[in-house]
Parts: structure tokens; C-alpha cells; sequence
């Protein structure tokens, strides 16, 4: 199938507005926790993060996405108090450095949320798209920040229990978990112009399920909103990339030292209609996007 035209939006935050369209725009991943599966533990001092943080924006990013509690498979709970410490210092320390700075807080806490905004943050990153805080709805609406919903199937605690779906039930699963996340902010009044959606790569979908939605992804076009693809250094490019054999392998299990994989999944996702990246590695996948984004703008 030929490449197509990427459709462009402009994105309503808290106190500005992003153009999503014209070129791919890179969000880093921050997380300042003990127990993320890929970064956990490197910076969630305080100052380590902000030290972070600001050669992650040197590099190119576009916004940061700061992330308090890890949502990878069996992860721990984390009470709203005890996240809230872990990114309000970091979140402040950013700003004061380099006041500029689009921040997006990643949390499913009603809470968590509105400290995070009241605080700077321009949106809230809430991966299960509304659903397991009914209370965070009504929490953007009144803070009038940008939102992007993620789709999730189940929670962290019961994916490796989940059935595994058949090629043809993956996107609708998705187009129909993203329609319901929709609604609930539209009945509590967030714009169409607030939301991003994201498809949720890897939460609760199981090793190859998540190629059958990066090869479809272009299917959610039809809910006519701009789409985020967080796919860095996911557990299903690493399982591919280990079956080369064993130097691979054993690299497998560093997802950091194997980031072709992710320049390969990004590509095609943006070839099939994301307008943002979400990354561990921005100097690369600005790179990436640069070259991908001219093939998209020759058509």
C-alpha cells in the first residue's frame, strides 16, 4: 500500500497549543522510579532525573513525559502520595531550569494529575485511557490541560493472564477500548482538540499481537484524532531481534543496547499515521523522524 498524508491538528495544552502534522514530535520518556522495565532505578533521584531531563531536551526532545510509578507487567501499586513525591521535586527543578519545557505528567491518578498541572505540566498521560480513576476525567476538564488516552487491556497485574486474540480482534479491540475513552471525556467536557490517542503497545497486547497492531495502525485514522506511538524498547522488538541468535540473546534482556529495533518500529509507525514518538533514545529517533517526515512531506 503507498504511503499516505499524515492529517494535521492543532493540540490544545494548558497554556499553548502544539501543531501535531507537520513534523513528528519526540516525547522522552522520564521515569523516576525504582521498577520501570527499562530505565528503572537510573533516575529517580531528583537530581539525577533533572540532570536527565535537560540532556534529554539538549538532544532535541519535544516534550518530556515524567512518569512516577512503573506500569510494566506486575509492577507494584503506588499510593497518589508517594508518586506525587517522586515527580513534583523533579517536576519543579525542570521548569525553574529551563521554564519553557512542554511536560506531560504520566499517571492514571485523578490526583497525581491535578498536583502535576497545578504545578506546570501541560498534560496528563494517562495509559488507561480514563478507566481506572473515574475521577480523572472531570480532573482535565477543570484543568483545561492537553490529555492523551491510552488504550490498556486489563492491568499490570493480570496481562500474562490474558487470552491471546486473534489477528482480526486486535485493532477493533483498540478502535473500541479508544471510542470509549473518548466518550467518557467528552461527556465531561474535554475538546476533541485536548486528546491524543495512543494505542497502547505492549499493554495487555502479547508478543506478535503488537505487529498486527503496528501493521494496522493506520486504521486509526478513522477515528480522526492525532495518535502517539510509545514503542520504545518494548519486549517484543527484543524477543525478534534475540532470535538472530545468541549475541543478540544476550543483549536482549539490555533493551537499551538494541535500539535499532525501535528506529524500525518507529518508522513505520509514523509512516502509518503518528504524529508523536515516545522514546528512551532521542538523538536517534529525532534522526529517524527527520528522514521519515521528508518522505511523508515529498508525497
Amino acid at each position: 500500500m503507498p504511503f499516505s498524508p499524515r492529517a494535521s491538528f492543532d493540540w490544545k495544552l494548558r497554556t499553548r497549543t502544539l501543531a501535531l502534522g507537520p513534523r513528528t514530535l519526540i516525547m522522552a520518556i522520564l521515569n523516576v522510579t525504582p521498577d520501570s522495565f527499562s530505565d528503572g532505578g537510573l533516575h529517580n533521584a531528583p537530581g539525577a532525573a533533572v540532570t536527565h531531563a535537560l540532556k534529554l531536551l539538549d538532544e532535541g526532545a519535544d516534550l518530556l513525559d515524567l512518569g512516577g510509578e512503573s506500569t510494566r507487567p506486575n509492577a507494584a501499586p503506588v499510593s497518589p502520595d508517594e508518586e506525587q513525591a517522586r515527580v513534583l521535586p523533579v517536576l519543579e527543578a525542570i521548569l525553574k531550569a529551563r521554564p519553557g519545557t512542554v511536560v506531560s505528567i504520566d499517571t492514571f491518578h485523578a490526583a497525581t494529575a491535578r498536583a502535576a498541572v497545578l504545578a506546570g505540566a501541560e498534560i496528563v498521560n494517562d495509559v488507561s485511557g480514563f478507566l481506572w480513576d473515574r475521577e480523572m476525567a472531570a480532573a482535565c476538564a477543570e484543568l483545561r490541560c492537553g490529555t492523551i488516552l491510552m488504550h490498556a487491556r486489563g492491568t499490570p497485574q493480570t496481562w500474562k493472564a490474558l487470552p491471546p486474540l486473534g489477528s482480526d480482534e486486535v485493532l477493533p479491540l483498540v478502535e473500541n477500548g479508544l471510542a470509549e475513552s473518548i466518550a467518557i471525556a467528552a461527556a465531561a467536557g474535554l475538546a476533541r482538540n485536548q486528546i491524543v490517542l495512543d494505542p497502547g503497545f505492549g499493554f495487555g497486547k502479547l508478543g506478535n499481537e503488537n505487529y498486527t497492531l503496528l501493521a494496522r495502525l493506520d486504521g486509526l485514522r478513522s477515528l480522526a484524532m492525532p495518535i502517539l506511538a510509545g514503542i520504545s524498547r518494548k519486549g517484543f522488538l527484543t524477543k525478534t531481534l534475540a532470535a538472530l541468535g545468541a549475541e543478540y540473546a544476550q543483549l536482549a534482556p539490555r533493551t537499551s543496547q538494541l535500539p535499532s529495533g525501535t528506529l524500525a518500529a518507529n518508522t513505520a509507525a509514523i509512516l502509518a499515521g503518528a504524529h508523536i514518538v515516545r522514546v528512551h533514545d532521542v538523538r536517534p529517533a529525532r534522526e529517524a523522524a527527520a528522514i521519515v517526515d521528508a518522505i511523508l512531506g515529498a508525497l
